[in-house]
């Protein structure tokens, strides 16, 4: 099996022996265990219970007769039911969840409020995450909390698949958007392809999002909701630049503290205004 082919079995959540056999089905169709065993090299001690698990799951039907016989699905409806079954998984956890937080409250509420006691209450100005799904998970969570504004930040916005469905979510609810990327020529020569199609899909797909591009170097990327200048309200992710550490160990700062968030959307406003130019400029 191709790596590529391997893959993207792995993402269906099987075991090897599971995603082997698949493989081999659906390479060869209509087919015996015993048949199978040797295709695969799967032992027969294995093979009944392999294919009784991918049957349970939905990908192959069991064609009774002596001997039974098995038949992969097509791929989309393996898909399809690959879906419906973690849909269901997630369903049966939350419900698990509810029926648990009774009981979970009850013991470990009062041990919370008894070590809490003798803390002074502090309001901590960030928390981090790591960078890769972590922090696109909390960007996320910001577009869909967002009630009137969103300021992003970005080279090229390389990250956007990730965001994409709360990201148009917002564009729905009538969020205001402002997107500041940095200038092309300040891009390394890799990331112009990149932030030119980006652009071209935004123009293009999301005319309501208003963009511009820095004309100098940006010192942190992220994104911005609901900023006041009272204070009082703002969420906001943050990534500082820092090109002598690889991406994958960065961190991204979160904050919800409305100074903080202020002081943030203030910088934006200002580079926005003087700093920047239109991509009919460009």
């Amino acid at each position: 099996m191709s790596d590529e082919a391997a893959g993207l079995l792995d993402r269906l959540g099987l075991t090897e022996y599971e995603a082997t056999a698949l493989r081999e089905l659906l390479t060869l169709g209509r087919t015996t265990a015993p048949n199978l065993a040797e295709a695969t090299g799967i032992p027969k001690a294995r093979i009944y219970g392999v294919l009784d698990a991918l049957s349970d799951r939905g990908f192959i039907k069991t064609i009774p007769g002596r001997p039974k016989e098995y038949q992969p699905k097509p791929p989309d409806e393996i898909l399809d039911r690959a879906r419906e079954n973690r849909r269901q998984e997630f369903e049966q956890f939350a419900q698990e969840i509810e029926d648990l937080r009774e009981s979970f409250l009850a013991e470990f509420g009062p041990r919370f409020e008894r070590a809490s006691e003798d803390i002074t209450p502090t309001e901590e100005l960030f928390h981090v995450v790591d960078v890769g799904q972590p922090s696109e998970r909390e960007t996320r969570q910001l577009y869909g909390d967002a009630a009137e504004r969103i300021s992003v930040i970005t080279k090229s916005f390389e990250y956007f698949g990730s965001v994409r469905p709360a990201f148009e979510d917002a564009i729905d609810r009538g969020i205001d958007v402002d997107a500041l990327f940095l200038h092309p020529d300040l891009l390394e020569p890799e990331n112009r392809p990149i932030q030119s199609e980006m652009v071209e899909r935004m123009r293009e797909s999301y005319p309501a999002v208003d963009l511009r591009f820095s004309e100098e170097p940006l010192p942190w990327r992220g994104t911005v909701a609901d900023p006041s200048m009272d204070y009082e309200t703002g969420r906001a992710i943050i990534l500082v630049e820092e090109k002598e550490v690889p991406l994958h160990m960065r961190q991204a700062a979160i904050t919800d503290n409305g100074s903080f968030v202020a002081g943030l959307s203030r910088y934006f406003e200002l580079v926005w205004e003087h700093e920047s130019v239109p991509p009919t400029d460009l």
